[in-house]
C-alpha cells in the first residue's frame, strides 16, 4: 500500500468497517503500519439485533485500538420503499453519501474500502451477464475520488490466512450465506466451479484485468484525441459536425466512445438523429443533443427558468434572468449591441421581459416596415439554441428590443424626444 498510495502515510483516512473479515483485516493492517486512521461504520438495520451487534463490535474495536470512531444508522427499508430500488443499490447510495459527508466535515481526507480480488471477479461476472462494455469488465476501480480500495490485488483466501495468523476476531454477516442475492449465488456456486476448473483462475483473472485496464487507457487516449478533433466549444455548447461524424468507421462504437460520458445510452436513436430534421433532439439525464442543420449541439440540461418577468416602474437594475440596467439620461452616448436608447414617453410600464414566441413581429431599427421575428432570426442565421435563449423586451404587446440584437424603430429617439431612457445589458 505504501508503494501504490504513498500519500496515505501522512494523511488521515477512515476505514469503512462493517466488522466483517475483510474490513477488520484492512483496519488491522493500517494500524500496524502506523497510519493515522479512524473507523466508519454504517448500521443499515436490515438484520435486526445482528446489525446492532456489528455496530457495537466496531465501536469496541476502535476503543481497543485507541482510534476515532464514526457511526451512523439508516432506516434502509423505508428508503427502499421511497426510491423503489434494490437493497444493494439503496445501501450503497446511503453509504457513499455518508462517506462523502465525513470527508467534508472531518480531518480525514479519504475512505478506504476492503474490496478484494474475489469481489472484483464477482462484479466482472455480474456485469458480463448483463451485457457491458470494457468499463464494466474492468471490475471494481482501485480509486474513485476519495474512495480507495488497497486490497484489490489480494484474494479472499490470503485475507483469511492473515486474520487467522494474527488471531483476529470479526463478525460474520448471516446474509452472506443466502443465495437470495445474485452476488451470493455467483460467490457460492459460479466462482468455486471456475476455481475447480483451474486452480490458477484468480491469478489469470488478475492478469486479464491488467490487460483490460491497459486497453481502457488506450481507448481513453483515443477518445480524447477524437474529441479534440471533432468537438468545437462555443459559449458552453459543443458543436459537432455531422459529416465528420459520419466518416467514422465503425460509426456506432465511435459514437459510444465520444458520447457515453455525457450519459447517453439510446445509440440507435443517436444514429438516426444524424439524418433527422433540424430541431430534433435526444436527452440524457444530464445533457442534451440537438440537431441544428449540419451540426449536433451538445450542452448540459438547464434548470427551468420563468419564461417572462414584469419590470415595474422606477426599476433600475434587473438581476435575472438577464442582468439589465434602466436609467434616464440627458443624451445618447455609447450606443452598441448591448445598449439602446429609447423615447421614455413612448413606452408604458410595467415592461415585460419574455422569451420570443411564434408570431412575434417588430419594426427593425432603421426600417419603417415590420418583420417577423422568426424571419429576422433566419436572416441572421441564428442557431436553434440561440433562438431558444433569445429574450425580447416589450411595452404592452409591442417589442422594444430583441435583446443584444436589434431595437424597434417605433421607440427610437427623435428630435421631438423630451426624455431619453437607456437600456443596457450588463456583462
Amino acid at each position: 500500500m505504501a508503494t501504490r498510495f504513498p500519500f496515505l502515510k501522512d494523511t488521515p483516512f477512515l476505514i469503512a468497517c462493517s466488522g466483517g473479515l475483510d474490513s477488520t483485516v484492512l483496519a488491522h493492517l493500517c494500524l500496524k503500519c502506523g497510519y493515522p486512521i479512524g473507523l466508519a461504520h454504517c448500521n443499515f438495520k436490515l438484520r435486526e439485533t445482528e446489525s446492532d451487534g456489528d455496530e457495537k463490535f466496531v465501536e469496541k474495536l476502535s476503543k481497543a485500538w485507541g482510534i476515532p470512531y464514526y457511526g451512523t444508522s439508516f432506516e434502509t427499508k423505508k428508503e427502499i420503499l421511497q426510491v423503489k430500488g434494490s437493497v444493494q443499490m439503496v445501501a450503497r447510495e446511503l453509504r457513499y453519501d455518508w462517506f462523502a459527508k465525513l470527508v467534508q466535515e472531518t480531518k480525514f481526507e479519504y475512505v478506504l474500502s476492503a474490496h478484494h480480488l474475489d469481489d472484483s471477479l464477482e462484479t466482472f461476472i455480474i456485469n458480463l451477464s448483463r451485457g457491458t462494455g470494457i468499463d464494466g469488465l474492468n471490475g471494481i476501480p482501485e480509486r474513485h475520488n476519495h474512495i480507495i480500495r488497497p486490497l484489490l490485488p489480494f484474494q479472499r483466501a490470503q485475507i483469511l490466512a492473515y486474520a487467522k495468523n494474527q488471531n483476529l476476531r470479526w463478525r460474520e454477516d448471516s446474509s452472506n450465506a443466502s443465495d437470495h442475492y445474485l452476488r451470493n449465488t455467483i460467490r457460492h456456486k459460479v466462482v468455486p466451479e471456475l476455481k475447480e476448473l483451474n486452480p490458477s483462475f484468480l491469478d489469470n483473472f488478475q492478469k486479464t484485468q491488467g490487460f483490460l485496464h491497459d486497453s481502457s487507457l488506450i481507448l481513453e487516449n483515443a477518445k480524447k484525441e477524437l474529441q479534440s478533433r471533432l468537438f468545437k466549444e462555443k459559449e458552453g455548447v459543443i458543436q459537432i459536425n455531422i459529416e465528420n461524424l459520419k466518416k467514422l468507421n465503425p460509426l456506432l462504437p465511435n459514437l459510444q466512445l465520444l458520447l457515453r460520458e455525457f450519459g447517453f445510452t439510446a445509440w440507435q436513436d443517436i444514429v438516426r438523429l444524424l439524418d433527422a430534421t433540424s430541431g430534433k433532439e435526444i436527452n440524457s439525464q444530464t445533457h442534451r443533443l440537438l440537431k441544428d442543420r449540419q451540426l449536433l449541439l451538445l450542452s448540459p440540461l438547464k434548470t427551468q427558468t420563468a419564461d417572462s418577468i414584469c419590470i415595474p416602474k422606477n426599476s433600475t437594475i434587473l438581476e435575472s434572468p438577464v442582468r439589465m440596467k434602466i436609467t434616464e439620461v440627458e443624451e445618447i452616448r455609447g450606443m452598441g449591441i448591448n445598449t439602446i436608447f429609447v423615447d421614455a414617453e413612448k413606452i408604458g410600464f410595467p415592461l415585460l421581459l419574455r422569451k420570443w414566441k411564434t408570431g412575434d413581429y417588430f419594426y427593425p431599427f432603421g426600417m419603417r416596415g415590420r418583420k417577423k421575428v422568426s424571419k429576422y432570426f433566419k436572416d441572421e442565421k441564428m442557431s436553434i439554441l440561440d433562438k431558444e435563449e433569445q429574450w425580447v423586451l416589450c411595452s404592452g404587446e409591442k417589442i422594444i428590443w430583441i435583446l443584444g440584437r436589434r431595437a424597434d424603430h417605433r421607440f427610437r429617439v427623435t428630435s421631438a424626444t423630451k426624455n431619453i431612457m437607456k437600456l443596457e445589458i450588463l456583462t
